[in-house]
């Protein structure tokens, strides 16, 4: 039976559902409404982030609750394809980040509608979507299958393989990133789900992690899972195009565009809370309270990595976290951090050797993600003697990893990565 209604007009998501069960009724089924989503949330301008700009949003935004971050390996064998589905993702990105669908949608129901419609009702939550490319789409198993050799940056070379490093594979690597950010899972989810299916023979996901990191009321720095403010240790606004934004030494397509590491890394959170707390600041280098440094009283104190106790050793561990991270002891780098906790529930253990006799471990940690200027001098720079050094690698395990170079943002009449596709 067809349905009665020819449109519900141009109705947002909260709209669509104040009217929906009078609607649904008149219907006599709930989805058979007809319905189109061409005007944003009403619920105000502050929860929509634009997807045009100078640079991408989802970078120096402020971070949001959750993030579903996923790559994509290419599967098309012609740049022409590539080129299509990078306008087709501009289009969808642009319109889901104003809280509209992915398309205008399909009015005729016997049909797929254009959108799965399971963001319906909920506002844009803040949502950003920033994308990447990964060494993959200019080279890949030695070949330059799509003719993008020669645009790939200097800047995005591979990661070496760095102490104690335990990498999965297929949890790894990608030949371009997605980073849905938002203020609800739901909204996220539902962003990366329809660039998928706008990707189908194109490209295919090639791995996904979910994770959180939820704001205190007070408005201050979240915490870890390990309970310590996460995020101190960050770039101003005013140091971003020193340290995040790239500038003349990029091809122009990266010019004001930064590039993007993450990490997938499990925390043993059974052998980190079996500690005393005085260990777990010495490790770190920070109080746990009140996340300020060691030797001072305020969160945001800048570090004093020459203060020593009365019996002359450093006040902040040679081993601690943040010294190793400081920008003091990396010449004056600095990256920016944009982390997320995951929870992917836990894993049953039958035996294990000693302090760990517990029957169960659980898989969570930190979705770690920084951008930089060059991952050369940032990234591999400070991880290089973390990775040998930091008291922290006795409780995590990095099992993932990638290097994306995420381009310039996107101006009007324009497409993802368009200065890249039409340099070459």
């Amino acid at each position: 039976m067809g349905c009665p209604f020819k449109s519900l007009g141009n109705m947002n998501r909260r709209s669509f559902l104040k009217g929906f069960g009078g609607v649904a009724v008149a219907a006599g089924a709930g989805y058979g409404a007809r319905y189109a989503m061409d005007s944003v949330s009403g619920s105000g301008g502050s929860v929509i982030i634009p997807f045009l700009g100078t640079h991408q949003a989802g970078i120096t935004t402020d971070p949001q609750n959750q993030t579903y971050f996923a790559t994509f390996d290419l599967i098309a064998s012609r740049r022409d394809d590539i080129v299509k589905l990078m306008k087709a993702w501009t289009q969808a990105a642009s319109r889901m980040t104003e809280g509209k669908t992915a398309q205008p949608l399909q009015q005729d129901l016997s049909k797929p509608a254009g959108d799965n419609g399971d963001a319906l009702g909920l506002s844009p939550a803040k949502l950003t979507l920033t994308f990447g490319f990964g060494p993959g789409i200019f080279i890949k198993d030695g070949k330059d299958r799509y003719n993008l050799a020669k645009q790939r940056p200097e800047a995005l070379v591979d990661l070496p393989k760095f102490n104690g490093d335990q990498l999965v594979e297929s949890k790894s690597g990608g030949d371009i990133s997605v980073q849905a950010c938002a203020d609800d899972p739901q909204v996220a989810f539902h962003a990366v789900r329809e660039l998928t299916r706008l990707a189908t023979d194109i490209a295919q996901i090639r791995w996904v992690q979910t994770g959180f990191a939820s704001k205190p009321a007070s408005g201050e720095t979240p915490r870890n899972l390990q309970g310590f403010k996460d995020g101190t240790q960050n770039p101003k606004a005013q140091e971003f195009d020193k340290f995040v934004w790239v500038g003349s030494e990029g091809p122009s397509w990266m010019q004001g565009g930064s590039y993007m590491v993450v990490r997938k890394i499990r925390i043993a959170l059974e052998h980190w809370e079996s500690v005393g707390v005085n260990f777990q600041e010495q490790t770190i280098g920070r109080y746990k309270d009140s996340g300020a440094p060691l030797g001072k009283k305020n969160e945001f104190d800048v570090l004093d990595l020459d203060a020593v106790d009365k019996d002359g050793n450093f006040i902040i561990p040679e081993s601690a976290h943040v010294r190793l991270g400081a920008a003091a002891a990396n010449d004056g780098v600095q990256i920016l951090r944009r982390g997320y906790s995951y929870n992917d529930g836990i894993n049953f253990i039958a035996e294990r050797w000693p302090p760990w006799r517990q029957g169960l471990e659980y898989d969570a940690g930190l979705l770690f993600m920084c951008y930089q200027r060059d991952p050369r001098t940032g990234f591999i720079k400070i991880f290089e003697n973390m990775a040998k050094l930091d008291a922290l690698n006795q409780f995590v395990t990095h099992t993932g990893s990638g290097l994306f170079a995420c381009p310039r943002g996107v101006g009007k009449g324009e497409y993802i990565g368009q200065g890249l596709f039409e340099a070459a």
